[in-house]
């Protein structure tokens, strides 16, 4: 298996953290406990071949913007030497620093061509500004002339104060940013333009699919260009951490089909118990063939990341 969706929280990240007082992310209970060997043992329990590590959020911005542009390229040496301590157990989704974009697009370039890295995370918002907006637009250009993996992942919204009611960001927030996210990219012509994107949304799409035909509808109504929200869809793919089997998990295979589905844990914000009933659910789910199978928990992975195909790993097996 191949989990897409699997953070790390490297000693610099979690100094950061520690000494921007963050103690509670996105009003999560704590700070996870992450380290390589329990990572591995975890992986070893569930069955896990390689988990492409990425950093979650708050990401970097909390820094300050000098300081996030090096605490993202520390973030990122030290994910790329677990990579090379462990080629075939670890990939690296590179941090990037936005909002700041000259930052961003050096980093995009000393991640993708000296570090290696198997592609690049990026948060639903930076201060509030999406990705589609116009500021950013280089950026994705970039990934798109890349034919770069991207995933997504949500943060906190501007104004959660307001509208998170107290309660922790992940549990409502998180979901609703992904939607705005994906909506916004598809609304500002951003997929459109740069379709070398090869965007991954997480937790199965989050409010995506719910909302999908009424975008489809007003979006053509309201926007001064037309839209195709089923093509959009097709063109994305979806991971399936936080277990979101019995409702989502249909609307999926309907509409995007197993092909752009892929395992993910969302380890170590995901406790491991849940995780691992979440994987044994889907690995038995009557509504999947065996081919469906094979594609979600590994061969779609291997599509997207050029290094996990059988015949590369083989070589660096070798080497």
């Amino acid at each position: 298996m191949i989990d897409v969706h699997a953070h790390f929280l490297p000693p610099a990240y979690v100094h950061a953290l520690a000494r921007a007082g963050i103690d509670r992310p996105d009003g999560f209970p704590r700070v996870p406990r992450w380290n390589a060997a329990e990572a591995l043992a975890l992986m070893d329990r569930l069955g896990v071949d390689i988990a492409m590590l990425s950093v979650s959020s708050p990401g970097v911005g909390f820094a300050g913007s000098r300081a996030a542009v090096a605490l993202a390229r520390d973030v990122n040496d030290e994910g790329i030497a677990l990579v090379h301590a462990h080629p075939l157990r670890f990939g690296l989704l590179a941090t990037l620093p936005l909002p700041d974009v000259d930052a961003t697009l050096a980093e995009i370039e000393r991640a993708g061509d000296v570090l290696g890295v198997d592609g690049f995370v990026l948060m639903t918002n930076y201060d509030g500004v999406y990705l589609g907006d116009p500021r950013f637009d280089e950026v994705m250009a970039e990934l798109h002339r890349r034919r770069a993996v991207v995933a997504l992942h949500p943060t906190s919204p501007p104004g959660w104060e307001s509208v998170a009611l107290g309660r922790p960001r992940p549990l409502l927030e998180f979901p609703i940013d992904t939607t705005r996210a994906v909506f916004d990219l598809l609304l500002a012509g951003t997929l459109d333009r740069h379709p070398g994107l090869r965007i991954i949304v997480p937790h199965a799409g989050a409010a995506v699919l719910a909302l999908a035909d009424r975008v489809q509808g007003l979006g053509n109504m309201l926007s001064e260009r037309p839209i195709d929200v089923d093509l959009a869809l097709r063109r994305l793919w979806f991971d399936l951490a936080g277990g979101p089997y019995e409702r989502a998990l249909p609307s999926l295979l309907q509409q995007v089909g197993a092909g752009r589905l892929l395992y993910g844990s969302d380890v170590p914000f995901s406790p491991p118990e849940l995780v691992a009933r979440a994987t044994r659910r889907l690995q038995h789910d009557d509504r999947l063939s065996e081919p469906d199978r094979a594609a979600i928990f590994s061969g779609n992975a291997r599509a997207l990341f050029p290094r996990l195909h059988p015949a590369t790993a083989a070589v660096t097996d070798q080497g």
